[in-house]
C-alpha cells in the first residue's frame, strides 16, 4: 500500500481523541510530502539537525515533534520552530529549553519522559524526580516552557502483559500528577505512548498520542 493508504488505515483505526505523530526520521522529503498531501501535519524526528533541515525544506504548517533522546547543547537548533518536545528526561535539559525559548520569545511545549520500561537502555525520570522538580522554586521560575503531559516507552518485548503493565504505570502516574499539581507551566493533558508495534495496546491503556513510523513509511528508506 502507498504511504497515503497506510496513513488513512491507521487514522481510521484509532479513536478521534488520539493524535497520530508520523515518525519520519531517516525518511526523505518526498515521503513526508506524500503523507502531508494525504492530510498529515504532525511529524516526529529523533535527530535535531535532521529535523531542522526538513523544517527549512518543507511546508511551514508542519508540526515538528522531537521524539528522540535530547542533547542539551543541540536545543538551540530547533528552539525557533519545534512544536512539542516529547522526551525531556532531566531538569538540566528543561532549563536549557527554557533558555533557548526565551531567546525566541516563545513558550515551548514539552512532555516529561517517565521511565516505565525495565530495560536499562530506556531513558526517563522517576516519579520522585518529577515530583521534586515540579514543586521546586527553580521550576516555577521557568516561564518559557509548558509541560503538556508525559511520554513513555515500553520494554521491547513480545510479552504483551509486560507492555500493558508499563503503559498502565504511565497512565496511573499521569492521573496522579494531573490531580495533584497544576501551575502556569504544568498542566498535563497528553499521554504519549505507543509505537508501530504496540500502539493498539497503548490506546487501550489510555494513550492520547501515538508515534508511528514503519506502518506508515515502511521499514526502509525509499525515494
Amino acid at each position: 500500500m502507498s504511504i497515503a493508504n497506510n496513513l488513512h488505515s491507521i487514522l481510521n483505526s484509532i479513536p478521534k481523541n488520539v493524535s497520530l505523530i508520523a515518525v519520519s526520521k531517516t525518511k526523505p522529503d518526498a515521503a513526508i510530502l506524500e503523507a502531508y498531501n494525504a492530510g498529515q501535519r504532525a511529524f516526529g524526528e529523533n535527530k535535531i539537525q535532521e529535523m531542522a533541515q526538513k523544517y527549512e525544506a518543507l511546508p511551514k504548517d508542519i508540526e515538528w515533534h522531537m521524539i528522540g533522546h535530547l542533547q542539551s547543547n543541540k536545543v538551540k537548533y530547533m528552539a525557533h520552530f519545534v512544536h512539542l518536545i516529547h522526551g525531556v528526561d532531566s531538569f538540566k535539559t528543561l532549563k536549557e529549553i527554557n533558555k533557548q525559548a526565551l531567546k525566541h520569545n516563545r513558550v515551548i511545549n514539552c512532555l516529561l519522559q517517565l521511565k516505565i520500561a525495565k530495560e536499562d537502555t530506556k531513558f526517563g525520570l522517576s516519579t520522585s524526580e518529577i515530583e521534586a522538580m515540579i514543586v521546586s522554586e527553580e521550576f516555577l521560575a521557568l516561564k518559557n516552557i509548558y509541560i503538556k503531559g508525559f511520554m513513555g516507552m515500553a520494554t521491547f518485548t513480545d510479552d504483551e502483559s509486560i507492555i500493558r503493565d508499563e503503559f498502565k504505570t504511565l497512565q496511573n502516574n499521569y492521573s496522579i500528577f494531573k490531580k495533584t499539581y497544576n501551575t502556569f507551566n504544568f498542566n498535563p493533558s497528553i499521554i504519549s505512548m505507543g509505537m508501530s508495534n504496540d500502539y493498539k495496546i497503548a490506546i487501550e491503556e489510555g494513550s492520547t498520542m501515538i508515534r508511528v513510523g514503519s506502518l506508515i513509511f515502511g521499514e526502509r528508506n525509499y525515494i
